[in-house]
């Protein structure tokens, strides 16, 4: 018996035999391929998403290197779009143990000025792009999972409830998407699926380069986080395998934080505001 509980300990924090989608890998260098290969190292079967050729041409080597088969051209605007993919998935599969929402969209040029001149178009796009599609996926993933349960992990930002430069429309956005998860945990609960996001702090990345002042910061958070850095691709991919795990049995709703620490900071630390401050 002793040996068996160490087995089953050993297999809490794995994925073996699980099945799960990745929605928003772009390039090498993104979040959501970060989290994808944590979850192969440990042991998922995985199928991605993309958009447009041009993306699915950079995923299908990414794809190939885990070992995956299945990747689905979605549009998220698009309801047949989403009918479909989630139609091929369910034949593929049958079933669906965790799904991963990585997906985000506002107008660059509206990354860069002042919030007040959001357009009305922007507002919108980026809205049903970065929010109302995680309702949309997790509508259709619902099916393939109610009779087991599973878990559904989206990205957000601090810029959802702290304002940051540049951050502009995407801040709210990110506010909605946090909401959304709090109130599909409570709607999905019941079926014993589970519904979280993990909030990492800034990262070099391609969806990150398109705000303006990204690196100066990115520079800042590092500096001023607790554990003196910023999140890494590894440390966001270890989280994501943790939510999607059985040892996440009793988390739901949660906003779980990946950033060195930042979001518990009021100021800089002392060292750098007396760098600011000369005489403080």
């Amino acid at each position: 018996c002793q040996e068996s509980f160490k087995e089953n300990r050993r297999k809490m924090n794995k994925l073996i035999d699980k099945k799960g989608l990745v929605m928003g890998v772009t390039n090498n260098r993104s979040i959501a391929w970060g989290i994808a290969k944590a979850l192969h190292e440990a042991g998922a079967e995985l199928a991605f998403t993309y958009q447009g050729e041009g993306f699915g041409k950079r995923l299908e080597p990414l794809a190939e290197s885990v070992g995956s088969t299945c990747m689905l051209d979605v549009d998220v605007t698009d309801d047949t779009s989403l009918d479909r993919a989630f139609d091929h998935l369910s034949t593929h599969w049958g079933q669906l143990d965790f799904l991963v929402h990585a997906l985000a969209f506002s107008n660059k040029a509206e990354l860069t000025g002042r919030f007040i001149n959001t357009t009305r178009a922007n507002f919108k796009n980026s809205l049903d792009i970065s929010a109302y599609s995680f309702i949309e996926v997790a509508r259709r993933a619902y099916p393939m999972m109610k009779d087991h349960g599973g878990s559904i992990i989206t990205l957000t930002f601090q810029g959802s409830n702290r304002v940051t430069p540049f951050y502009n429309v995407m801040g709210v956005a990110k506010a909605a998407l946090e909401s959304t998860t709090r109130y599909l945990a409570s709607d999905l609960g019941q079926d014993g699926i589970r519904v979280n996001a993990i909030s990492p702090g800034p990262m070099k990345t391609l969806a990150g380069s398109a705000i303006g002042g990204a690196r100066k910061t990115y520079k800042f958070t590092g500096q001023n986080a607790p554990l003196g850095s910023n999140a890494t691709l590894e440390a966001v991919g270890g989280t994501a395998v943790f939510l999607a795990s059985d040892a996440a049995a009793c988390t739901t709703g949660e906003i779980i934080h990946v950033d060195g620490g930042f979001h518990v900071m009021g100021m800089p630390k002392v060292e750098n505001i007396r760098v600011i401050f000369k005489n403080f």
